[in-house]
């Protein structure tokens, strides 16, 4: 399609992701064939959507439940278990992404995010079962719970908006990004619009708001969908597309993979991320506001954010907790 061609740096990284898309991956291997992950999206028609046109009703979320209270709902449920189980990426390096050369070790800011949760709610970092889903995959899975094969809670760069917030629940906001291009580093251009004008090819996960933006961001590009970032990476190197656009933590981490890429360095958009649970169970988002802000009061927040993103995007506080969201009726 083009000329450039380099080496495909992601390749053995996505045919990994694909292998493990329906597995549960940390600690217990099931010995009966998992049923595969449903695909159905909850139609946004099916719950009405809230107005939430400016960007504190995104991201407020409902009254947090104590940290001693591991018995409401669906906490119940977990705490019987003794596992909670966490669908996340498996190849977006800095947020959530398996560790070389593993196929069952996970890490990144959201990996441990939901350690964390687990600490609170179970007692031990290591209660936790990590389930590699697809951008696309997110609402259906935490909808359909644990019994049917979903998960607990999506800790996978889930960006809060209206539409979402009228098909799952959200914890407040634990982390703000916001969307970026990622081009070789030869690239002579320096606006994601500029890539529309020359009518270019832009790969994005289906389903993220990155992709659907992208008609308005830069008119003219020609929209790549894929189900996993690190595939755009994989086309990318290939000369098969001409940039991917998304979220600067994800395109940080996908810069790290590959030095032969830069980031532009905009900042497109409004990408609060939040800690997700199902609709119907707003008790589990209720308990993760209370660890989230055990994890600002403590120290946790800034320690891994310094980790994982202090270097690639400079310095930051956590947003502030808003828990103002009333309660569904």
């Amino acid at each position: 399609m083009r000329g450039r061609r380099r080496p495909v740096l992601a390749a053995l990284a996505l045919v990994g992701t694909a292998a493990l898309a329906s597995c549960s991956a940390e600690a217990e291997v099931a010995d009966t064939p998992a049923a595969p992950m449903p695909t159905a999206s909850l139609g946004s028609a099916a719950v009405p959507l809230e107005k939430c046109a400016d960007k504190a009703a995104r991201t407020a979320s409902y009254p947090p439940l104590p940290l001693t209270d591991r018995s409401t709902g669906l906490l119940g449920e977990i705490v019987k278990r003794g596992r909670l189980v966490v669908g996340v990426s498996a190849d977006s390096y800095l947020l959530g992404a398996l560790k070389p050369g593993s196929v069952t070790e996970f890490e990144g800011f959201d990996i441990d995010v939901a350690r964390e949760v687990a600490f609170d709610l179970l007692g031990s970092r290591d209660k936790v079962t990590f389930k590699v889903i697809t951008t696309a995959d997110r609402e259906p899975a935490v909808n359909a719970g644990v019994g049917k094969n979903g998960v607990d809670l999506v800790a996978r760069a889930y960006t809060m908006n209206c539409e979402r917030w009228g098909l799952v629940n959200f914890s407040a906001a634990y982390f703000q990004a916001a969307q970026d291009t990622l081009v070789p580093a030869g690239a002579t251009e320096q606006h994601l619009k500029q890539l529309g004008t020359e009518k270019k090819v832009v790969c994005a996960p289906a389903g993220s708001t990155s992709l659907k933006a992208l008609p308005r961001l830069a008119p003219g590009a020609v929209p790549y969908s894929v189900d996993q970032h690190t595939a755009c990476l994989a086309l990318l190197q290939q000369g098969q597309v001409d940039a991917i656009t998304g979220d600067n933590t994800v395109l940080a981490g996908l810069n790290a993979q590959d030095p032969s890429t830069k980031v532009l360095k905009e900042s497109l958009s409004f990408e609060p991320y939040g800690l997700a649970s199902a609709k119907a169970r707003p008790e589990l988002v209720r308990y993760v506001n209370s660890v989230l802000k055990r994890m600002e009061d403590d120290g946790t927040w800034q320690r891994l954010y310094d980790k994982y993103f202090a270097k690639p995007l400079g310095p930051k506080k956590p947003p502030p907790l808003d828990t103002s969201k009333p309660l569904p009726s």
